[in-house]
């Protein structure tokens, strides 16, 4: 791509590539745009290879001036993938496999006809819909600001980002002063999406005002919590734009370096980005003198170890630092001293990939969206018992109903909603009392929970929240770094205590004893970890006390998921006297004769490993 010097040759090429988009996907001369999901999980499932087929039949039936096919990023609807979508029709097709694409390219491309069967199943309303914009899912999401383009352009083509007007917004800025970049994004109201909310100008200013000859941008792309993909799916899709976000970060405050913080766990990512750069310096977008102006910029990637605490920035620092990955005592705080002693701004993927949107809008369109207090949009991976599981770009203020019950679809086979546990391990479970809340910062907080990166995970009648919280508690333990006696000791006694109760032998004096020592571990630990490490045994035990209860005094987990406190039991009404369960236990602890008589669980042999219940067609088997 030949190298582009100036804001002309860059607004020359802007309007050149926005036209290419316009018609690769809104052509009335009978081409067609074919877009294949490449996100991890979609990858996963074959989706390369599908894209290789569609392109293959391209060439077979000689419609390579007619037919495009690439493939793109992630689509966000993840328990629908893999997705083919076909323009300018944008007929959405779901879950489709290799042998169907000879099936689409013969009815849909060559013959117009939509395979309905392909097309997405509503799990309520029981219909199929042909559009995406139809679907549940996206109708209450905005996903045009950190998902900018995520399923409609190349993550690998310049062109084609340049087609969405990316580093448009950078060459505003570049005609700014470094404090009116600073104002802009004060104004706008963006916060930390990382998980504190700190308002992000205020974060730039620290660094802009300090002296050195040295300062840095850091982008925090270790995304740790279980269940969350938003940062991996952000530069997945539109690496270019989180780019850009940095450069202008890296503008407003003075520095010439920034580094991607990446866990190497995320091979795609990577490799997308690293793609990104090298595209962008080949166009003379990062180097010496971007677009003609004295601004320098270069970045550079670090790749994590999978260590969880090195999400926390100071850990963050030592690590691209070649140390070990733990906390360091603040002040003094990294906009100070941060990176090698020098100034340094450490901003997650998410909160990079909104500023060009910022720059390119204008603050007063940003500030528009959202709350009072927290403007713009939220990107939220949305798990667990729900309809709809996916990864979500939603306004801030939209309320916990709209996310389950709109966006979601709801609890699946009819179940009933008992939970949510957002901010990932950091967080709290809030109930159904909770649902009306408007997901902001302070509104979560205010409930006993937090935003934090974005993790969603819903929950139902199944599920034990005395498990949740030990499940949690394991992952914490696991990830402490051990610098710090509160977090290093005090975890691994609430986990302790917690493995007590769940296994039946906890007593009053346990529950009196995991909540104290919650708040002495909250209070006392020296990093984020270790501080928000009990919200979620302090949030379970303010919302679902009886639950603890149950386990302690009456020594019954009434969602049977407690294994040391559960029984298997066979009904006798129900067998059917085939010995299939018998069969299937690894212990023998089934009696009985095949077609005389029901056949009975010896409590005292059984192993409550579920084999039984599991091969039961006629749900004979029951746990109590």
């Amino acid at each position: 791509m030949r190298k582009i010097n100036s804001e002309k040759d860059l607004l020359d090429r802007v309007s050149h590539c926005a036209e290419c988009i316009n018609k690769k996907f809104h052509a009335k001369d009978g081409t067609r745009a074919i877009v294949v999901c490449g996100g991890t999980g979609c990858l996963s499932s074959n989706s390369q290879k599908i894209l290789d087929r569609f392109q293959e039949l391209i060439e077979e039936k000689g419609l390579s001036k007619k037919v495009t096919a690439n493939i793109v990023g992630c689509f966000g609807f993840c328990s629908q993938g893999p997705f083919v979508k076909i323009f300018p029709e944008e007929t959405l097709y779901t879950k489709v496999k290799l042998e169907d694409v000879d099936e689409i390219f013969e009815k849909d491309i060559i013959g117009g006809e939509v395979v309905e069967r392909l097309l997405f199943l509503d799990p309520v309303e029981k219909v199929r819909v042909r559009k995406q914009s139809d679907i549940h899912f996206y109708k209450l999401q905005k996903r045009d600001i950190a998902l900018r383009g995520n399923d409609h352009i190349n993550p690998e083509s310049l062109e084609e980002a340049l087609g969405f007007e990316t580093f448009v917004g950078l060459n505003r800025a570049l005609h700014m002063s470094q404090q009116e970049v600073i104002d802009e994004v004060l104004k706008s109201g963006l916060r930390g999406r990382g998980g504190a909310g700190f308002p992000t100008g205020r974060k730039w200013q620290f660094a802009h005002d300090v002296e050195s000859d040295e300062k840095y941008i850091i982008c925090n792309g270790d995304e740790g919590d279980p269940g969350a993909f938003m940062d991996r799916s952000i530069i997945e899709g539109n690496p270019l734009n989180v780019i850009e976000g940095m450069m202008i970060a890296g503008y407003a405050i003075g520095a010439k370096n920034g580094y991607f913080y990446i866990r190497a766990e995320y091979p795609v990512a990577v490799s997308r980005l690293e793609k990104a750069i090298k595209l962008c310096e080949d166009a003379g977008l990062l180097g010496d003198h971007i677009l003609g102006t004295e601004f320098s910029f270069r970045c550079h990637i670090r790749l994590g170890a999978g260590a969880f605490v090195c999400g926390e920035e100071t850990a963050l620092l030592n690590s691209i630092e070649g140390k070990r990955g733990m906390p360091r005592p603040r002040p003094p705080f990294p906009a100070i001293k941060g990176l090698w002693g020098k100034p340094s701004v450490i901003n997650n993927v998410e909160t990079l990939a909104n500023v060009p949107y910022i720059l390119r809008e204008g603050w007063e369109k940003y500030a528009s969206i959202g709350t009072e207090k927290s403007k713009g949009t939220k990107v939220f991976a949305l798990g667990g018992k729900v309809n709809n599981v996916g990864l979500v770009e939603v306004p801030m203020g939209v309320t916990l109903r709209q996310l389950i019950f709109d966006i979601g679809e709801g609890i699946p086979h009819g179940k009933k909603f008992k939970a949510i546990q957002t901010g990932g391990p950091s967080g709290g479970c809030l109930t159904e009392k909770d649902l009306d809340t408007p997901i902001d910062y302070d509104s979560l907080i205010a409930r006993g929970s937090m935003m934090g990166s974005g993790g969603a995970i819903v929950m139902d009648e199944d599920n034990c929240m005395v498990d949740v919280a030990k499940f949690y508690m394991t992952f914490i333990c696991d990830e402490s770094c051990g610098k710090c006696t509160p977090c290093r000791i005090g975890t691994k006694r609430l986990l302790e205590i917690l493995e007590k109760i769940t296994d039946g032998r906890g007593t009053m004096k346990d529950l009196e004893d995991l909540e104290s020592l919650s708040h002495v571990v909250k209070n006392n630990s020296l990093c984020g970890l270790g501080q928000t490490a009990a919200n979620p045994i302090l949030s379970t035990l303010a919302s679902f006390r009886n639950e603890y209860l149950a386990h302690v005094q009456e020594h019954k987990c009434h969602a049977h998921v407690c294994k040391k406190l559960v029984e298997y039991y066979i009904d006798p009404g129900k067998c059917k006297k085939c010995s299939l369960c018998a069969r299937n236990c690894p212990v023998h602890a089934i009696s009985g004769e095949v077609g005389k008589t029901p056949f009975i669980i010896d409590t005292t042999k059984c192993i409550k490993c579920g084999a039984c219940m599991a091969g039961c067609r006629f749900g004979a088997i029951v746990r109590r």
